[in-house]
Parts: C-alpha cells; structure tokens; sequence
C-alpha cells in the first residue's frame, strides 16, 4: 500500500523535504506519517517493492525502512537502491540488536544512520534533520562543482582563443 497523504492526488509542498518510509506494519506507517507529516512530505510503502515504486515517482530525499520485513529486509532493500539512486540518504530502523544486520547496512547498504524501536520523536526528528542537512550539503556540493567544471570550460576556450592569437601575432 503506498500512499502519501489521504489521497493521492494531494499536492506536494515542494519547500519540503520528501521522506519515504517502509515499513510492514500498518500501524507504524501511521504513526511516523502522524509524527513527522507537518516537518516533511511522508510517502509510505509497506514493502520493499512498493517503495522502489515510489522512489520511480517521487524525488525522495531520505528514506527510512525497517529492518525486519518479510518480503525482504531494510537492507536488502536499501542495497537495492543504491545503483539508481546513489544520492538519498539511509536511515535503518531496527527493533531488534541484531548486530550482523547492521553491520551489514553500514557496509553494503549506505546507510547513514540505524535508529532502534521506540523510536522518541525529538530524538529521531534530529537524526532526519542531520541527514537531510547532509543531503543538502551534498546536493549543494554537486551544484558547485558543476558550475566550476562549466567556468573552467569557459576558461579553457578563453585560453585557446588568446593562444590562437599570439601564435596570429608571433607569425606576422
């Protein structure tokens, strides 16, 4: 079941971070979706196939998933998705201190963070900020890089250019 809000035609506030949570339980979906919906856009996928769905549809930022799920754990899924969207930050949300797994999620899966269940909503909304700030650093990393790579084009062409006419000049 995916769903972003009561229906699915509701507008997304675009001056928000997207966040997509996954988890199995019905009951924790709503509970995150209630906690956090006024600070962030909530997408919710009970399942690891339904959220590669959204993330096909949404420009997700960060995404949250449980560790314990059937059909295929938070970091199988979280491994999943790091070829088509190396960019969102990881958070696994563990109810359980299975060492294995998350030492698992820190090598193979990216994450940036593991929350254990209960989850206290001051606590966790810190941990959603810093990672979004990491984002965002990042994000703001690869615009600047990109605008460097442009100037030192330019750059490049300019010192062709004046090369070309010194050489004009050497030869007349």
């Amino acid at each position: 079941m995916i769903f972003a809000g009561k229906s699915k035609a509701k507008k997304v506030d675009e001056k928000k971070y997207n966040i997509l949570y996954v988890d199995d339980e019905e009951s924790n979906l709503r509970i995150f979706k209630t906690a956090f919906k006024r600070d962030y856009n909530i997408f919710l996928a009970s399942s690891g196939l339904e959220a590669i769905k959204v993330l096909h549809q949404q420009a997700i930022h960060l995404i949250i998933t449980d560790q314990k799920m059937p059909e295929m754990s938070g970091t199988e899924f979280l491994e999943k998705t790091i070829p088509e969207f190396p960019n969102i930050i990881r958070i696994i949300l563990t109810g359980f201190s299975d060492i294995e797994a998350i030492v698992r999620a820190v090598n193979k899966a990216n994450i940036y963070k593991y929350v254990t269940k209960p989850w206290n909503r001051e606590d966790f909304k810190a941990v959603i900020d810093e990672a979004l700030a990491l984002y965002q650093y990042r994000a703001d990393k690869d615009i600047k890089i990109a605008l460097l790579e442009k100037e030192n084009k330019i750059l490049k062409e300019k010192i062709e250019a004046l090369t070309e006419q010194l050489r004009f000049y050497k030869n007349v």
